[in-house]
């Protein structure tokens, strides 16, 4: 009877928690949804003074709100075209050395994770600036690299740990190449962790604010653009910009899924 009732006990402790963390993850998205149908010029929902769409057109005549997200997708695409790379690599390098020699690299290669951004931003723009290279996007992308490569590495260096490198060595010995090895065995086998850091280095470039605000120049992002208009007066199209993007991501999850299930589908069915 008791370890039953310590069973129920546990279940609901687990209900409760998963409860009000789902609360706590949404309710603040929902709130900043429904703020963008309300008539008020501030992004609230209490009071409530009515129902209106008009916000999703001052987002759309807002040049230079799409100006900074155009900006921000920029540097995101160039971020992740630039650490992808350099994160396959490093991992790649990481996995051929012996453990001490690996130990101390992997504690270089990280710690660029562990530094605060305004400490990247200010030392990357210092030390452009005396090579003579102003504050812009290029310096931006090149700010976020030096710490978002290491996320990459770390995705990559997690999926290598699991790879059979018996494999690669057959395909040495029946005269593969090592180029060949590594797009035919090595390659398809890091893809699914190349796709997912590609995607966590976009957003994490995305979202990021501190390291860009000291290496953008004139030039504003995304991020940049919603915190000045946090000090200037914001208004319901930020939340309306909010909501798009919210929808995008969740079609995209979506699309993702479908797709996810009809290729196993179709494996299964092959298999069969």
């Amino acid at each position: 009877m008791n370890r039953t009732a310590g069973q129920n006990a546990g279940s609901w402790l687990l209900t409760a928690y998963l409860v009000l963390f789902f609360v706590y993850l949404f309710v603040p998205l929902v709130i900043m949804a429904a703020a963008t149908f309300n008539t008020s010029r501030f992004p609230t929902v209490t009071p409530w003074l009515g129902t209106t769409t008009r916000w999703f057109g001052v987002l759309a005549a807002d040049t230079q709100m799409w100006l900074a997200l155009r900006n921000s997708v920029v540097i995101g695409v160039a971020v992740v075209a630039v650490s992808v790379p350099l994160g396959v690599a490093a991992a790649m390098l990481l996995d051929s050395l012996h453990r001490r020699a690996r130990g101390l690299l992997y504690a270089v290669m990280v710690s660029p994770l562990l530094t605060p951004g305004v400490i990247i931003g200010i030392a990357t723009l210092v030390f452009w600036q005396r090579l003579g290279v102003q504050g812009g996007l290029h310096l931006v992308v090149i700010g976020q690299t030096s710490f978002i490569a290491a996320y990459v590495m770390l995705m990559v260096s997690a999926r290598l740990q699991r790879f059979d490198r018996t494999l690669e060595e057959a395909a040495l010995d029946l005269g593969a190449s090592h180029g060949q090895a590594f797009r035919r065995i090595l390659l398809p086998h890091l893809w699914p962790a190349i796709v997912a850091a590609g995607v966590l280095a976009f957003f994490q470039s995305f979202e990021n604010y501190n390291t860009t605000l000291f290496t953008r120049g004139t030039d504003s992002t995304l991020t940049i653009f919603i915190a000045s208009k946090v000090r200037t007066g914001l208004t319901p199209a930020v939340n309306a910009l909010g909501l798009v993007l919210i929808a995008l991501t969740v079609l995209g999850a979506v699309a993702y899924e479908v797709l996810r299930r009809r290729e196993a589908a179709r494996n299964q069915g092959a298999v069969r």
